[in-house]
């Protein structure tokens, strides 16, 4: 995964951006700007989910747009759906929660799960497989073998991935092919 550095951009199955958005978006902008008909298509790199972005407006509006909402500081609770530190900070509570699984909330179990699996799962070989599959299903649920080529990358079985994949276009194929890494 060295090779893509954060996003990569397709316009009908060929990349034509990767790297940061800042080399990224005005590649898109430039094609959204020309108003060229090619369906663009834009996935995140360590994910492998498709992220869309609002293109309206000048370079400098569409950063601002995509650009991370700065932490809040000060007291109080985090917003809902945040994980809080506090979670990560103390892994004491992971071991009360293994001795209380009928007593803690659904919501705190989550929320400490999450907070347990943050920096493990970025790495791991299920992580790849799914981030594989979320590309393969967006980019290439059209073409030929796909079903077969999905069902070999959760085999494991990278000769037949490869063998099933051989015909896809050459971007989609290495773009797969990398997401896979050592995985399989």
């Amino acid at each position: 995964m060295s090779e893509y550095a954060e996003y990569t951009a397709f316009a009908d199955q060929t990349r034509i951006a990767s790297g940061p958005l800042d080399r990224v978006l005005p590649v898109l902008k430039d094609r959204f700007d020309r108003g060229e008909s090619a369906v663009t298509l834009v996935f995140e790199d360590r994910s492998g989910r498709q992220v869309d972005f609002d293109l309206r407006g000048t370079l400098a509006d569409v950063l601002t747009r995509v650009a991370p909402v700065a932490p809040r500081t000060g007291p109080g609770r985090p917003r809902l759906g945040v994980v809080s530190r506090e979670i990560s900070l103390l892994p004491r509570h992971w071991e009360w929660l293994e001795e209380q699984p009928n007593g803690a909330s659904a919501s705190l179990r989550r929320l400490v799960d999450q907070a347990r699996g943050q920096g493990q799962m970025s790495n791991s070989p299920q992580h790849a497989l799914e981030a594989a599959s979320r590309f393969m299903s967006a980019m290439a649920g059209n073409l030929a073998g796909f079903e077969e080529a999905t069902r070999a990358l959760y085999r494991k079985d990278r000769a037949r991935l490869e063998e099933l994949i051989a015909d896809w276009p050459e971007d989609v194929k290495i773009y797969v092919l990398g997401l896979v890494g050592d995985a399989i």
